[in-house]
């Protein structure tokens, strides 16, 4: 069995965690840099496929979340529509749900907007540990592990007989979930570990009989020296961040 684990490309949130208030997390969308990443990914993948001598065709799943479903368009613009078999949404591939929290990423402002949740949640993680510690009303890494076992268990089920090639377009978390749970890591190793930059591709491969392994099959171009300002509106759309209202906007996006 052969599965491309693909995070999606970097989005506006990416970039500025305003976006995630002005479009809701589930609608935040790539940057015309984070297609153009997105389709280096696709174009790794399909430059590994042709190194093979028999490829099943593609079972592409993904994140119901915008910034997902624009990287799978990116790789389906790429890859052979021949190869191509089944592609499907799963919801269980969504990002890590944070509750009170979502949309607030700096801790500061947690913090200041929600003083006597946040005290509990430090509490949480001193006292359970980051990976058990479940920000109020959302979701603990473990929860998100939880998940992407569960997708495993059903959603893969029938590609098990070691021949089957997938694709998976999820998140930063949820990819590291799930290759967590896939090559049956303990928590240690999703402490130590990181989350697979923006439109990196991870390869899992092996067999049940023998076991799997994954390595780091494509690392996604960074901006250059002189790129920031470049690419850094919505995909599809002239959209950037708002800026806050009296507030000088010194965000560049």
């Amino acid at each position: 069995m052969r599965i491309f684990l693909v995070r999606h490309g970097e989005s506006l949130g990416n970039l500025d965690e305003r976006a995630y208030g002005q479009f809701g997390d589930h609608n935040v969308p790539l940057t015309r840099w984070g297609h153009r990443q997105a389709i280096g990914a696709a174009e790794a993948i399909a430059s590994h496929l042709k190194t093979l001598a028999d490829v099943r065709q593609l079972q592409v799943w993904y994140s119901p979340f915008l910034r997902t479903r624009q990287t799978k368009d990116a790789l389906l613009e790429v890859l052979q529509p021949d190869l191509i078999g089944k592609v499907r949404e799963d919801y269980l591939l969504r990002e890590q749900d944070f509750g009170l929290f979502t949309e607030i990423y700096d801790h500061a402002e947690q913090r200041q907007k929600f003083p006597d949740e946040f005290e509990k949640w430090a509490r949480l993680r001193n006292n359970s540990g980051k990976f058990y510690a479940r920000p109020p009303d959302g979701e603990s890494r473990a929860d998100v592990a939880q998940r992407m076992r569960l997708f495993i268990q059903t959603a893969l089920h029938d590609a098990r007989d070691g021949d089957d090639t997938v694709i998976i377009v999820g998140h930063g978390v949820t990819n590291r979930a799930f290759e967590m749970n896939f090559l049956q890591q303990p928590v240690d190793w999703f402490e130590r570990s990181y989350n697979p930059g923006n439109a990196d591709v991870t390869l899992i491969e092996g067999t049940h009989a023998a076991g799997y392994a994954s390595t780091l099959l494509h690392h996604a171009a960074d901006r250059r020296p002189g790129e920031e300002s470049e690419m850094r509106e919505a995909y599809g759309a002239e959209v950037r961040i708002a800026p806050r209202s009296g507030i000088p906007d010194g965000s560049g996006t």
